[in-house]
């Protein structure tokens, strides 16, 4: 165990300088994407009541056409490139589209439900050069909503804490559909003790758009971005506050150009909840449709509640005013809310 801590320290410093070299190069320049989210795999292995981003039969999307589309990300000039999914773990070349994230000198992060982490899967991951991995914990017990619960997760978070030499954080969820608020806390708690880094993740209604908490999910709320005020979520507070209380926000969306969510089908769209939007095949994808983006308001952006979108706009919010009206998202048809077969698409 001490060897691992020591691995990871080692290898986290790395990482912090290739992230201020990110954050750096976010800052000078505003023509290229900071953070997109790749999508190797729509189907996932659980069926989470308030998720519609999967399904339970689609195939995994060929390593060679992955390795085309980080290669094409790079070119635009890229600096992290987040696989998440359905659920990435169940993609059989995962190894090698992080390696490829890596040979690009793109920092390489993972999102997953956490049910596949074995030691052997850990010890992979490693050798693949992952930078950060972050698995959502919605409850302590399972139910009807959400599987993703500490009593069958915990093992899991105890093979990280015995083997990953990567950084984890353990997201903590508050919202409607989760029953209990104080079981974010013991999530909370329980990541704490075993030296992963901690965040809180609101549930929203399926645009992304938010939904208030309740008095209790405020107050849990609060306790929890006290228990994470080292971690990055710092810089976004105002953001997070406002969420669970149900305010809108004021800022500037840059999904499309700074944030890029790819699917499966290898388009471009703002976000996970707006695919749609603009629906461009990546290798057609050029700087002026960054700049294009870049430029263009979100109407669905004063009530969005998707946080890594929030967080990659705080290098731009203070500048560069958006001139530009975009797509009506605000009357987007919904996403199927469980698109668990075929004969739904």
């Amino acid at each position: 165990m001490r060897q691992v801590r020591f691995r990871r320290k080692i290898r986290l410093i790395g990482l912090r300088i290739r992230e201020l070299r990110a954050i750096a190069k976010g800052i000078v320049s505003t023509q290229h994407p900071i953070d997109v989210h790749l999508i190797p795999m729509r189907r996932c292995n659980l069926s989470c009541a308030y998720c519609n981003e999967y399904d339970d039969f689609s195939k995994p999307v060929p390593l060679a056409a992955l390795e085309q589309r980080i290669g094409w990300l790079s070119d635009l000039g890229t600096t992290i490139i987040t696989i998440s999914g359905g659920e990435p773990l169940l993609h059989p070349e995962l190894d090698g589209v992080i390696r490829c994230i890596r040979r690009r000198g793109i920092i390489a992060g993972l999102i997953t439900n956490g049910y596949l982490l074995t030691p052997e899967r850990i010890r992979r991951l490693n050798r693949a050069g992952l930078d950060h991995l972050q698995i959502s914990i919605d409850n302590v017990l399972p139910d009807a909503v959400s599987k993703k619960s500490l009593k069958v997760l915990d093992q899991k978070l105890r093979n990280l804490a015995a083997y990953a030499d990567f950084h984890v954080n353990i997201n903590s969820v508050l919202g409607s559909a989760v029953r209990n608020p104080q079981d974010a806390i013991v999530v909370a708690r329980r990541a704490r003790e075993l030296g992963f880094t901690t965040t809180v993740g609101i549930i929203h209604d399926h645009s992304g758009q938010l939904m208030p908490l309740s008095a209790e999910q405020e107050a849990v709320f609060d306790q929890i971005q006290e228990m994470s005020r080292r971690s990055y979520t710092r810089f976004y507070t105002a953001f997070q506050k406002n969420i669970a209380r149900g305010v809108e926000n004021q800022w500037r969306c840059r999904a499309g150009s700074r944030y890029l969510y790819i699917c499966e089908d290898g388009l471009v769209h703002y976000c996970s909840q707006q695919r749609g939007y603009p629906a461009v095949p990546l290798e057609r994808y050029t700087r002026a449709h960054l700049r294009h983006e870049y430029l263009t308001r979100k109407s669905c952006a004063p009530r969005c509640t998707v946080s890594c979108v929030q967080t990659i706009g705080l290098f731009d919010n203070w500048r560069s005013p958006q001139t530009r009206d975009g797509f009506d998202t605000s009357s987007a048809p919904a996403l199927p809310l469980q698109p668990a077969s075929k004969k739904a698409f």
